[in-house]
């Protein structure tokens, strides 16, 4: 892990506002969402949802509406596939590129893994004084902390419009 997050670290040459902290909060919502009764979910694959934390946002051309970054991510995922995704099966690569290039275009997919991908990033989006909207939530764990935070998630509860 630690490689995979200094590689997108020395590639990211925007703000704060898609950056690394943004990643870590998106690599804890998503631990959080794979839980269940102190225990990952069976159909949840954590590997595959942290290493979207860390490259979801990774081709960004701004902060903006760029809609298209998510189909990059995915296109660049084969680019790096042999090296710093080398420890990814061929089903954790699908899952993954799957996450990054339609994160911010579907609602959700049916895939456990990939859906929790979605909500871990919704859920931060406090941070540009968004309050996550349970109803745009892809996952039942999603759409719990979006409209309870203070349960699962504290530190989001104060961020957001009300």
């Amino acid at each position: 892990m630690k490689t995979l997050i200094t590689f997108a670290a020395s590639r990211w040459v925007l703000d704060e506002v898609h950056g690394p902290s943004h990643w870590r909060r998106v690599e804890e919502n998503g631990i959080r969402l794979a839980m269940r009764f102190g225990r990952v979910r069976k159909d949840v694959n954590l590997k595959v949802v942290r290493y979207f934390a860390y490259l979801h946002d990774l081709c960004r051309y701004d902060n903006g509406a760029d809609l298209e970054h998510g189909p990059r991510a995915a296109d660049f995922l084969h680019e790096i596939r042999h090296t710093i995704l080398t420890d990814l099966t061929e089903e954790e690569f699908v899952l993954l590129e799957t996450a990054c290039r339609f994160h911010t275009t579907l609602q959700r997919t049916g895939i456990p893994t990939v859906d929790v991908c979605f909500d871990a990033d919704r859920l931060d989006l406090g941070r540009v004084g968004i309050r996550p909207d349970p109803r745009r939530m892809a996952t039942r764990q999603g759409r719990f902390a979006a409209r309870w935070p203070l349960t699962l998630f504290p530190e989001i509860a104060g961020r957001g419009r009300q």
